[in-house]
């Protein structure tokens, strides 16, 4: 039921199907930002596949698909899904944090469609 809610909610504030989201984003390179500030970056490759990271040079490759009205992110350093509701206003896109008390909300920062810079893992002497 709690699914249902926050489904039928995310599509009663305007939020982006599957295809809309797709669509916007493949093939770009978006930057966001919270209050003001710098989160991270993602790159949207084709067939879902996505690269996050925190803008630190330490990339996360995972892929997206839709549940429920939602956009679910899965990387392969976190297999529980993040979960977002998409909102395409004049300004770029608002991504809205499901089941977060907090209501975390990210935005669209810039976006390109030249490639995130990945420095691999950390190495040590």
């Amino acid at each position: 039921m709690a699914a249902l809610v926050s489904a039928t909610a995310s599509f009663a504030e305007g939020g982006m199907t599957a295809a809309e989201f797709e669509a916007y984003v493949t093939g770009k390179t978006l930057y966001f930002g919270e209050s003001g500030r710098d989160y991270g970056i993602e790159e949207y490759l084709e067939n879902r596949r996505v690269r996050w990271s925190f803008l630190d040079g330490n990339c996360k490759d995972g892929f997206w698909y839709e549940e429920g009205g939602l956009i679910c992110f899965v990387y392969e350093d976190r297999p529980d899904p993040q979960c977002w509701t998409f909102i395409k206003d004049t300004n770029g896109l608002r991504a809205i944090f499901d089941g977060d008390p907090q209501q975390t909300t990210l935005y669209e920062a810039r976006q390109n469609d030249e490639p995130m810079l990945c420095y691999g893992p950390e190495v040590g002497v």
